[in-house]
């Protein structure tokens, strides 16, 4: 079984739609249809700031990455954040996540090699934490939000 990362796609809406659908409920979120159609439109529009990857495997759309990046005030350099990434049921343990976070990496080093990419999930996420702790430094931050 061959993984295939490649840029989303309009063709790629019912699929995105059914992951992105799934992926909420794994974090207890209900997206109505319009924020799929706010997203979607994002990801449809060249400069918006969004972007996604998708994975297909044996042909099959089976995960999505949306990601984005913007300057660190740190460093002043490009950094990139993993927004969003889900595979299918069905696909985990066939290197989806790797091969699509391998391929933000290829993208952010090819075009800011000197920032980061950084993402964030859930501290009980344990099987998506064995792949990250593969693939990434695991930092000492905890994240904190105020709803607008």
């Amino acid at each position: 079984m061959t993984v295939v990362v490649r840029p989303i796609e309009a063709g790629d809406r019912a699929d995105w739609e059914r992951l992105f659908g799934e992926y909420g409920v794994f974090y207890k979120t209900a997206f109505t249809p319009e924020i799929l159609e706010r997203v979607w439109s994002h990801l449809q529009t060249e400069g918006s700031g969004l972007d996604a990857l998708v994975a297909e495997l044996d042909g099959s759309l089976v995960g999505i990455a949306m990601y984005r990046s913007h300057p660190d005030s740190f460093t002043g350099y490009i950094d990139w954040y993993l927004d969003d990434l889900y595979t299918a049921p069905e696909a985990r343990g066939h290197g989806v996540a790797t091969a699509l976070i391998e391929e933000i990496t290829r993208l952010a080093r090819a075009t800011a090699p000197l920032g980061t990419l950084r993402w964030i999930t859930a501290d009980d996420n344990e099987r998506a934490q064995r792949v990250y702790d593969r693939l990434a430094t695991k930092t000492n931050y905890l994240t904190y939000e105020v709803r607008l």
